[in-house]
């Protein structure tokens, strides 16, 4: 289901808690909301619909990914850059890296390990940092 966007900041600055299977409407609801907003968006986290838990789902070269419990393990190549966000206005200066390694649990909650570079790592960078209260 589309679920209307978090714009609040008061709400967005609130580390979220872990996900658990109860969650997985939370996980399709996030990416039934990140498919209607594809022309302007390219991750969101559970907490831009409401939902304080940690569920991200992101587009990786195409296809639209969901992570319970993402967590960076490891991280390479420090760059700065500038990024918006759906759920604010404006963009704002931050750091990110070009390499990093993450893990998380899968739909059946199977935990696995995965790298990521470039775009897409920056993508899981942003939305790991909402999971974490931090306001990009």
């Amino acid at each position: 289901m589309i679920k209307p966007i978090m714009r609040m900041p008061v709400f967005l600055s609130l580390p979220a808690a872990p996900a658990t299977e109860d969650d997985l409407q939370i996980g399709r609801d996030l990416l039934d909301t990140l498919a209607a907003h594809a022309h302007e968006c390219v991750g969101m986290a559970a907490n831009m619909i409401g939902q304080a838990k940690r569920i991200i789902v992101f587009d990786h070269d195409g296809r639209r990914r969901l992570m319970f419990n993402p967590e960076i393990v490891a991280k390479q190549q420090p760059f700065e850059t500038q990024e918006g966000c759906l759920s604010l206005e404006g963009v704002r200066a931050t750091t990110r890296y070009k390499r990093i390694e993450v893990r998380f649990q899968d739909e059946s909650f199977a935990w696995h390990t995965e790298k990521f570079s470039g775009w897409t790592a920056q993508i899981i960078q942003h939305e790991i940092d909402h999971c974490d209260g931090i306001v990009i």
